[in-house]
């Protein structure tokens, strides 16, 4: 679903670009220690099977390394964004505790984090793919508002 959108956002900007100017963007990558859990592991049927699919352990507090990486529009070659220092700038939010991780899923950690990544810099596309420990995670594309 998620490289469906943009798959079509990409085929718009290029129809609206008359496939004049490609659409580039630069990505980082970072990790971060986190502790979460997922409450209704505890005690939903669906989860709580009691058979070789329980995760119902999902339930405790669990200790994670938060993988990052992502990706945000930029509008020319010399780059209006430097990589390194936008990848400071993500860690930094998490360093200073601007963001938390706490008991939240990749996908909510994700929607925080393009919070502060769209007030920075408005109006760009940006993914934003978070796993937990480089094993299993979520992948959210978010589209350019311009």
């Amino acid at each position: 679903m998620q490289q469906e959108l943009y798959h079509n956002y990409i085929l718009r900007k290029t129809k609206e670009s008359r496939m004049t100017e490609p659409t580039k963007s630069i990505w980082v990558t970072f990790r971060k220690e986190g502790v979460h859990l997922y409450p209704a592991a505890a005690t939903d049927p669906a989860l709580a099977t009691g058979d070789e699919y329980d995760v119902s352990f999902l339930g405790v507090a669990h200790r994670h390394i938060f993988h990052f990486k992502v990706r945000i529009e930029v509008f020319h070659d010399d780059r209006d964004i430097e990589f390194i220092q936008f990848k400071r700038w993500l860690e930094k939010l998490y360093n200073e505790d601007i963001l938390q991780l706490n008991h939240r899923s990749c996908e909510m950690i994700s929607d925080e984090l393009h919070t502060q990544i769209s007030t920075r810099y408005p109006g760009r596309f940006v993914e934003i793919e978070i796993a937990e420990d480089g094993e299993n995670g979520s992948l959210t594309f978010y589209p350019s508002t311009k």
